[in-house]
């Protein structure tokens, strides 16, 4: 087997399969903001775009293992970025979750993810052929707990609740045991009153209420929704075309260009266009899963299944909550909703995706 590696072995189909996504991202954020005074955000996400996949082909050179060597370290530094937003983070809807870095908006609780996909990777996968031990889960819990803490205090549930897919991936992928799966399921239902009571803010508790009938409160609390409902319901089957969408156009539908970036789609691209878009996304999370059956080491599948398990529950979430599924929760639809840390986060992962992959035939 070859001692070196190529970009013979990048895997391009992927590449292709997430540009495709990107760009049909950026059509539809050129018409949600069109007539408004966001107006040049769909080149500020090109950029985004392109910065992203020069620090994907950059990722792709470094060494996995050796990011695998320093999670300890990226551990803490990730700690310690999300202890500065909360110290001096910009406020903004109510919430403080960025901090400025040359004078663009920067996100930490985005790369804190990836941290924590390496972590979880690492502690799973070096040197453990045992099934999942209840230890294990604890051990666990704590790794990602103290992080979505410091992000659930932001306030951001829907960050936060992306730490918990990658926790539930490792666990998974190490042999974690049908009782003590049983034992958390049983742990969290205790503690959800609990939990909704003293760990939620207000309007995260409307939002959910809402969830379950929007239609009690049309005009406020059950706003975003409904009109997410509208915009769905009314692109039929082939949709009303680019910039022609009434819910969009005619700013009803609320952050069209990001959090609601997929009802925009809907509208304008109808039932065609989602399934189109849904098999994009369909092939882009099979092509990983295939990476992952062919990466050299178990750390390295076990990082590919983590980004995975972020994608799938970012896209489930997302659509879910445009359609009235799932809770809004504000969080953004990879690579197609407007926004440069998410952008930057996801290109991340996808380089050390590649990283992996171009090994697979290393000694």
């Amino acid at each position: 087997m070859s001692r070196y590696i190529s970009l013979r072995d990048f895997d391009w189909v992927l590449l292709t399969l997430v540009l495709l996504i990107c760009a049909i991202g950026v059509v539809q954020i050129y018409s949600a903001t069109l007539n408004t005074k966001f107006v040049d955000f769909h080149i500020k996400q090109i950029y985004w775009i392109v910065a992203g996949v020069i620090v994907m082909f950059i990722t792709s050179t470094i060494n996995y293992q050796v990011l695998l060597e320093k999670v300890p370290l990226m551990y803490v530094a990730s700690i310690a970025s999300l202890v500065a937003v909360l110290l001096f983070g910009r406020t903004y809807l109510g919430a403080k979750r960025w901090i400025m870095i040359g004078g663009q908006h920067f996100q930490p609780s985005e790369w804190v993810k990836l941290v924590l996909i390496l972590a979880m990777a690492k502690y799973f996968a070096e040197g453990r052929q045992r099934e999942g031990e209840l230890g294990d889960i604890i051990r666990a819990g704590m790794l990602i707990g103290f992080p979505m803490f410091l992000v659930l205090i932001q306030p951001d549930l829907g960050t936060s609740l992306t730490y918990c897919a990658i926790a539930i991936m490792g666990l998974f992928l190490g042999g974690l045991r049908m009782k003590h799966a049983a034992i958390v399921l049983l742990i969290f239902t205790l503690l959800t009153p609990v939990i909704y009571k003293y760990g939620l803010k207000e309007y995260q508790r409307h939002r959910l209420i809402t969830f379950v009938n929007p239609e009690a409160d049309p005009q406020h609390k059950g706003y975003q929704v409904i009109q997410s409902l509208i915009a769905v319901g009314s692109g039929g089957i082939t949709g009303k075309g680019p910039t022609k969408g009434t819910q969009v156009q005619g700013a009803f539908l609320p952050i069209p260009q990001t959090d609601f970036i997929f009802s925009a789609f809907a509208e304008e691209w109808g039932f065609v266009g989602v399934v189109v878009v849904l098999l994009l996304y369909f092939m882009v999370l099979m092509r990983l899963v295939a990476n992952a059956q062919t990466a050299p080491d178990r750390a390295g599948a076990f990082v590919i299944m983590g980004v995975v398990a972020v994608l799938t529950f970012h896209i489930l979430v997302n659509i879910g909550m445009v359609v009235g599924f799932a809770p809004v929760t504000g969080i953004p639809l990879p690579l197609m909703s407007y926004g440069g840390s998410a952008m930057l986060f996801t290109f991340l992962a996808l380089g050390i995706v590649m990283n992996i992959r171009m090994r697979r035939f290393v000694n």
